[in-house]
């Protein structure tokens, strides 16, 4: 049997591999409400992951760059988590305690 799904290659955040369906996502390194309009394909759990994690200012100021994303010591500590899962995934993430008393 052949798989006609197109590959999407890795994961640019966790480096898992890609499945095409309700397990990827769209993701702005800018925000669209800061005027961003580059977009990586990453899973939806990264997806979530980043987005619970940081505001949009955040992303737009500090946050910008899959390699800063993964410098952050959360971030890294998800991707060391995920990476053990299967590629279709789709845990929830919690909004940050940091996150949510702004």
């Amino acid at each position: 049997m052949r798989d006609d799904r197109p590959d999407l290659g890795p994961c640019p955040l966790c480096g898992r591999p890609l499945v095409p369906g309700p397990s990827v996502d769209a993701h702005h390194l800018v925000p669209r409400s800061e005027g961003g309009r580059e977009t990586v394909q990453m899973h939806r759990i990264c997806h979530s992951k980043i987005h619970s994690l940081f505001t949009e200012q955040e992303l737009r100021d500090h946050y910008d760059t899959l390699d800063k994303l993964r410098a952050h010591p959360e971030i890294a500590k998800f991707i060391r988590f995920v990476r053990k899962k299967d590629p279709e995934y789709r845990g929830r993430n919690a909004t940050s305690q940091r996150k949510r008393r702004r």
